[in-house]
């Protein structure tokens, strides 16, 4: 039984004398009262504790509850990472977000937030600073007593990062490092869950006492059982789809910080059939003079009118020096062409028709990865998840219904590199 089922169950009068004797405020931060058991720290000597779990768990708010009571009861040698995707990240969840440190910490001793230097600083002279997983190397060289990683499985270089976080975690007695993650079945994921100094806790989105019974009921209706419920819900980790075209260790592979120049650049769409249906998939991709492709920019979005997606297509085209656009027509013909010149008149347009299924059409793209003929510019979580679920035969394992981003790339990568065939000299040999 948790702290709060406790305090329901008291009587009245005691839980008003309890709530008269603290305050309401220090009652409603009073964290080991609100939290769930899969949200307290665990036990024992560990070096790292690894949170997986779905969304809506409450792990963000378990992340900033620790941190929090770190820096209250550390002192002036105490100096902890707030490591995220992005500093974007780092900030707007960890530190500024509805359930960050900021948000969480009582009046009386809210750190003050410094953003053009990143960092927290608390009455007991502790400090915290935020990092991302796009920059290692701001890593490499810092000194800390505690860390705190969210996320990890987005990162854009998740084992350079958690290295150098790992030989700079060396301050005070016993240097500790938590980890708040949806699981993803990533390389680094799977070897801190066999490390012997690792605690791993998991947690499910339904455990979470103060969702909205509606959105817990909702969710489950659409996506319970089904893979992408499995891991983004019930936090499940989950091995690499059988005869998937991608795996996960392909992906790592392919990984690079920057792109070379680049002859050409194709901005792909595969449009959604109506504005509440399936996303629109808006994958950017370049052509180096090595001739490899270079995934440069993921933009897909959901919800929108033909106007809405078409103008974000014409920003990054213009944002990325696209010489042109590559759309599926199977869902609107002359439609999208249409609304995508709309959007920028002198924007070139090819649109393209599906004769195939989307697998069928991924299957030689996957063959470029797997040659080493397609790279990733840091990191594209979503994209990746689609393209991990495209299995050999024709199946698609999710997330979602219909692999919208993996589909943009797929035709972005075709048109680069498999549009044409070269024709030249050729010796045949006898």
């Amino acid at each position: 039984m948790s702290s709060l089922e406790t305090l329901a169950q008291m009587p009245h009068a005691m839980r008003r004398r309890m709530i008269e004797q603290h305050g309401v405020e220090a009652v409603r931060t009073h964290w080991p009262l609100w939290c769930q058991p899969g949200q307290r720290p665990p036990s024992g000597t560990w070096r790292t504790w690894l949170m997986m779990a779905g969304r809506g768990f409450g792990k963000t708010r378990a992340g900033a509850e620790w941190a929090r009571m770190l820096g209250e009861r550390g002192n002036a040698k105490t100096v902890i990472a707030l490591v995220a995707g992005t500093i974007s990240e780092a900030r707007n969840v960890m530190v500024e977000g509805e359930s960050g440190i900021l948000a969480v910490s009582p009046a009386a001793m809210r750190p003050l937030w410094e953003p053009t230097r990143g960092r927290l600083l608390w009455r007991s002279g502790a400090q915290a600073f935020v990092y991302s997983g796009e920059n290692p190397e701001k890593l490499r060289g810092p000194q800390h007593s505690f860390a705190w990683c969210d996320e990890l499985a987005k990162w854009a270089y998740p084992t350079e990062t958690w290295d150098n976080l790992q030989l700079g975690l060396r301050q005070g007695e016993h240097p500790r490092a938590l980890i708040t993650t949806t699981p993803r079945a990533v390389p680094l994921i799977r070897k801190l869950i066999m490390a012997s100094n690792v605690v791993v806790t998991r947690g499910a989105t339904q455990d979470n006492l103060f969702l909205p019974e509606t959105f817990v009921d909702a969710v489950a209706d659409e996506y319970a059982g089904t893979r992408w419920g499995r891991q983004e819900m019930d936090g499940e980790l989950l091995e690499e789809v059988e005869g998937a075209l991608w795996s996960r260790d392909v992906l790592e592979g392919c990984r690079v910080r920057s792109a070379p120049d680049l002859r050409r650049v194709i901005v792909a769409v595969d449009p959604p059939a109506s504005a509440n249906g399936d996303a629109c998939g808006i994958v950017c991709v370049g052509l180096g003079a090595d001739d490899v492709g270079y995934v440069i920019e993921d933009a897909s979005v959901s919800g929108l009118s033909p106007e809405g997606w078409a103008g974000v297509v014409a920003d990054v085209a213009a944002r990325q020096g696209a010489d042109r656009v590559v759309a599926e027509a199977n869902n609107g013909g002359d439609m999208v062409a249409s609304v995508l010149r709309a959007a920028d008149s002198g924007l070139p347009v090819r649109l393209v028709h599906a004769s195939r299924g989307k697998v069928a059409r991924a299957e030689p793209v996957a063959a470029l990865y797997g040659r080493g003929r397609v790279r990733h510019v840091g990191a594209f979580p979503a994209l990746e998840d689609e393209l991990c679920g495209l299995a050999i035969g024709g199946a698609y394992e999710g997330p979602g219904r219909s692999p919208d981003r993996a589909d943009a790339l797929v035709w972005a990568v075709t048109e680069l590199m498999l549009g044409r065939r070269v024709v030249g000299p050729r010796v045949r040999v006898v």
